[in-house]
């Protein structure tokens, strides 16, 4: 078990005062078994209004609602958690999902919904067809699929920092062959969910204290990556970007089915069409 701080902080400044409409944060990290949080604090330049409410995944989502107009805005999360993942964990997986192709029960299948439905178009099959490569013959081991499934990925699309908001369809990562973290999560989860799996996914924090992972210039970053669902095992962690198998190094703010509803700060304002000049964002995770 290790002891993290994280400090995330957001800054966005503008040339002229403006007032900021309501902000949606996510960042609070999503505890489990392996994450205890232990403090939690989000704070801003600006007072702010801060209400709380959970997600149709569990997820914590903070609105802040500010007061005044502002010339810039800041916004700042520290947290201090305890991580107890394994390194190279053992799932147990049930008898019947050993091996691919198998059949969810009834209720977990209900349960999975879209989760387990392709979310972007794929008309002439490119992604299926893609996908199903992986498969090695009639009866194929399920994790040894979904860990090649997971490499495949990487190597189809080599990881690249990208700056602008949104993500590239899988189609688009897998035609330019490159991407950033998020983009691999999405075409390893489109992937999976073109191969039956339930699949989701995650946005969070990257510890990388070697800086021998993908995905972080210092000791830690925000990250992006994908569980499937497998039963007996329940959710196994995959992060195409280092091809890593399990949450030793990953600290989970949010699961969704679209990556687009977990975005750590998300808000607008009123103001001229010039008014916005800029962003950053600062992440230090330590131990």
């Amino acid at each position: 078990m290790i002891t993290l701080e994280i400090q995330h902080t957001t800054t966005y400044r503008f040339n002229e005062p403006v007032s900021l409409l309501p902000h949606r944060l996510m960042l609070r990290p999503r505890e489990s078994r392996d994450v205890r949080l232990l403090t939690s604090r989000i704070s801003s330049t600006h007072d702010a209004v801060l209400t709380w409410a959970s997600d149709v995944f569990g997820n914590a989502v903070t609105t802040a609602t500010f007061s005044m107009k502002a010339s810039n805005l800041v916004i700042s999360s520290v947290a201090k958690l305890q991580l107890a993942s394994v390194e190279w964990p053992i799932f147990d997986i049930a008898v019947s999902a050993t091996s691919y192709p198998f059949l969810y029960s009834d209720h977990d299948w209900a349960d999975l919904g879209a989760l387990a439905t392709p979310q972007f178009a794929d008309a002439e099959g490119t992604l299926r067809n893609w996908a199903q490569m992986f498969v090695c013959g009639s009866q194929t081991d399920t994790l040894a699929l979904l860990k090649d499934l997971s490499v495949g990925v990487s190597e189809a699309a080599r990881y690249q920092s990208r700056d602008e908001e949104g993500t590239q369809t899988p189609l688009e990562t897998l035609s330019r062959g490159w991407g950033s973290c998020r983009d691999l999560a999405v075409l390893f989860t489109e992937a999976a969910r073109a191969l039956g799996f339930g699949a989701r996914i995650v946005s969070g924090y990257l510890y990388n204290p070697n800086q021998q992972g993908v995905g972080s210039g210092g000791t830690g970053s925000t990250h992006a990556w994908a569980e499937i669902f497998v039963p007996g095992a329940g959710w196994i962690t995959f992060d195409p970007t280092n091809r890593s198998l399990g949450g030793f190094n990953l600290v989970p703010i949010a699961v969704a089915r679209d990556i687009r509803q977990i975005t750590p700060v998300s808000g607008s304002y009123i103001g001229s069409t010039n008014a916005f000049a800029g962003m950053s964002v600062e992440v230090l995770v330590t131990s």
